[in-house]
């Protein structure tokens, strides 16, 4: 029996494969298609995000086909700028640059080579499943007229989800669906452009401009009722761009969904990415959002596999997840209307932001983020303040070599602190004692930490932190 079998191999179950693997868990990775689908679709992320392919060993590799996103600007109908929000480097707290555009099949691409050369992995492809059946014990799948039986399946198999369809979940709409053209290219004599996102607030024709990696680079038009990707005129859509001598690789219309599902477990089936949450693109979350599910549901899975914890971890899972990402998609739902409304109220509406955004340059600031609500206080959240969020991770000092803080940390939980271990583990398991000034140097992290010891999660969320606070069991 397989103790995992992820369904999906995509950028969030190829992850979930690599976290797992190395964790010494198992895994039977089912991908329905032959080979990797070869066009792009998401194309943002963040450094809270890269904190999970860190983890994963493929972050370096994922930067390395990515270039860093300069923030957004919001323009006109004439393409003026209306506000810019950057997203600065120095500003960065998680030790990636805090927003890079990427090639989804360049970045699946270094995905799958990891997965290649990791053991314990088997990528089976071209295989459907087509049934599931679960006991006490174990899971099956139908998979292709056999069956493959599992301690725990993981559905990543999209917003089409055939687990989530099979253990009789469902999607919960937030708003209402949006119809956008979305149309990628290759634009090899463009001239210079302001290296990040270009989003058209005009109660016309809402658009956004991106330029992706290289040559190749993406604009999305909203849909006007009665229009589909056959009958707009692109060349019309472009011109204004000066985009008359691109070659279109893809040009499809596409329904933005804010959608969660109501179940994220039933028994030993669980559901990350896409498979258990849909999300408009307007804050570039929707990666993101599955990287963060299989950075933490990694940990938990691997944890009730070894005996370490109790089944009741998993039920943490959605508890903690589920509400990170209803904010979020609420969030670009909410920044979407703003941004794209139309008619006459749209445009108050951008204009009141616009004001407020100009006397208040902390707005302005806190609209170039790249940082998500912290989690919710639970029983592995405290109720310090800083508890929910992830640890910051500034480069330290071990040994006289320069790296970066979670390669410190290790895999398992982590005390930080600058004398003994004095917050315990909720579910039990070991923990790491990292003394700051003995085991690493960090300025920036002495500043953080403050006199603190803080207790980090394998996922380097913040679990709790103080010299007596301490978590109940779960």
């Amino acid at each position: 029996m397989r103790q995992v079998v992820v369904v999906g191999a995509g950028p969030v179950g190829l992850t979930a494969a690599l976290l797992l693997a190395r964790r010494g868990v198992g895994v039977l990775l089912l991908e329905r298609h032959a080979e990797p689908y070869p066009l792009p679709r998401a194309v943002h992320l963040d450094d809270e995000a890269f904190r999970a392919l860190q983890a994963a060993g493929v972050a370096d590799a994922v930067a390395a086909v990515s270039r860093p996103m300069a923030g957004m600007r919001l323009v006109d109908g004439r393409l003026r700028t209306l506000a810019e929000f950057p997203r600065r480097a120095e500003d960065a707290v998680h030790g990636w640059p805090p927003g890079v555009l990427f090639r989804q099949p360049d970045v699946e691409a270094v995905l799958r080579a990891a997965v290649a050369g990791t053991p314990g992995i088997e990528l089976r492809t071209g295989c459907r499943v087509t049934g599931l059946v679960q006991d006490a014990e174990r899971v099956r799948l139908a998979v292709d007229g056999g069956f493959v039986d599992a301690a725990f399946v993981l559905g990543c198999d999209g917003a089409g989800s055939t687990v989530r369809e099979l253990v009789g979940a469902r999607l919960r709409d937030l708003a209402r669906p949006d119809r956008w053209l979305v149309v990628d290219a290759r634009w090899p004599a463009a001239p210079p452009v302001w290296p990040g996102v270009h989003q058209v607030s005009d109660r016309q024709r809402a658009a956004t401009f991106m330029p992706i990696a290289g040559d190749r680079f993406r604009w999305e038009f909203r849909l006007r009722p009665g229009e589909t990707a056959e009958t707009v005129d692109l060349t019309a859509l472009l011109t204004p761009w000066g985009a008359t001598d691109v070659e279109v690789e893809r040009a499809a219309a596409y329904e933005y969904r804010a959608a969660v599902a109501d179940r994220w477990r039933v028994g030993r089936v669980l559901l990350a990415g896409d498979a258990a949450h849909l999300t408009p693109p307007f804050i570039g979350q929707g990666l993101g959002l599955g990287l963060r599910d299989v950075h933490q549901l990694a940990w938990k899975l691997a944890a009730v596999l070894s005996g370490q914890a109790g089944d009741g971890l998993l039920d943490t899972y959605a508890a903690e997840r589920a509400p990170h990402a209803r904010a979020l998609i609420r969030v670009a739902t909410l920044l979407g209307a703003l941004m794209t409304g139309g008619g006459r109220a749209g445009e108050a509406a951008r204009r009141a932001a616009l004001a407020v955004v100009r006397r208040l340059p902390a707005a302005a600031a806190l609209a170039g983020s790249s940082r998500t609500p912290a989690l919710r206080r639970g029983p592995l959240v405290g109720r310090a303040r800083a508890a929910g969020a992830l640890v910051p991770q500034p480069e330290v000092l071990v040994g006289g070599r320069r790296c970066r803080l979670d390669d410190v940390l290790g895999d398992g939980w982590a005390l930080l602190t600058t004398g003994g271990p004095e917050l315990r583990v909720p579910t039990g398991e070991p923990v790491r004692v990292v003394r700051l000034g003995v085991d690493v140097g960090s300025p920036e992290l002495a500043a953080w930490l403050a006199g603190r010891s803080v207790l980090v999660r394998p996922d380097r969320i913040v679990a709790a932190t103080g010299s007596r606070r301490s978590l109940g069991r779960p």
